[in-house]
């Protein structure tokens, strides 16, 4: 698992930058309503997507909230006054704060199915009734785009998937939001290269693959056999998902 904490500096130009975020950014606002003013970004990282959401809504209010202490410093520059270091599984503010709450690249890195259900039910608590709850299924799939690195990867020992999509629904269900629509963006800019996997796998990416062990280095030599080690294979293309708090009544 990677350090995030220590990952914030190289964050953004690892990850495709103002191309991929500006993706993001617009398939996240394609499932927003219209009349929405108060949006939560759970996992906000170093903020790059995030300030993209009031930019292109007028009015809209943004709150930013990560647990890392780097990517928080990051997000507070760019939106400054509007972010706050939080454990997504204890969310800092009461309930039905908010109109919309995303958690992009967020469900992926949890523990289990424990947490999963525990962050779901987090963000439908601080949801309002008739807001919408936004985010990535399936990530570690995003990244399979049938090359010859994902048909060397595809022996290694299979990960565990807190974020499949029926899993996530399940979750999102048993917390009262419905199913509201999906979208899906590239990630631009993150296309593989042999050379690149390789750093990749030492530094921790593959969680079944710990870096500086016999296995993860034995996977080293076959990524390392491959032609063209700087070409970046085909982007992945990432899901979204959302799911809406039915409106109270009269």
């Amino acid at each position: 698992m990677l350090d995030y904490d220590k990952e914030a500096e190289r964050y953004d130009a690892l990850r495709g930058g103002e191309a991929r975020a500006a993706a993001a950014a617009d398939a996240v606002l394609s499932l927003i309503p219209g009349g929405a003013r108060d949006l939560l970004d759970v996992a906000c990282g170093t903020g790059l997507v995030t300030r993209r959401f009031p930019a292109a809504r007028a009015g809209l209010r943004v709150t930013g909230a990560d647990l890392a202490p780097s990517m928080t410093r990051m997000a507070a520059t760019r939106l400054p006054g509007a972010v706050v270091r939080a454990d997504s599984r204890r969310l800092p503010f009461g309930d039905a704060r908010f109109d919309v709450v995303v958690s992009v690249w967020l469900l992926h890195l949890l523990s289990g199915p424990g947490d999963v259900r525990t962050v779901v039910g987090e963000c439908a608590r601080v949801l309002r009734p008739g807001g919408v709850y936004i985010t990535s299924v399936h990530k570690g799939a995003s990244h399979n785009v049938g090359s010859d690195i994902d048909a060397v990867l595809a022996a290694r020992p299979p990960s565990p998937v807190p974020d499949a999509p029926a899993d996530v629904t399940a979750c999102a269900t048993g917390h009262g939001l419905l199913p509201a629509g999906q979208a899906r963006f590239r990630g631009h800019g993150q296309g593989r290269s042999p050379r690149r996997t390789i750093t990749d796998l030492r530094r921790g990416w593959f969680v079944t693959l710990p870096p500086g062990e016999p296995l993860a280095e034995e996977f080293a030599a076959r990524l390392a056999e491959l032609p063209d080690q700087d070409r970046p294979r085909p982007d992945p293309v990432f899901t979204l998902h959302a799911y809406r708090k039915p409106a109270l009544t009269p």
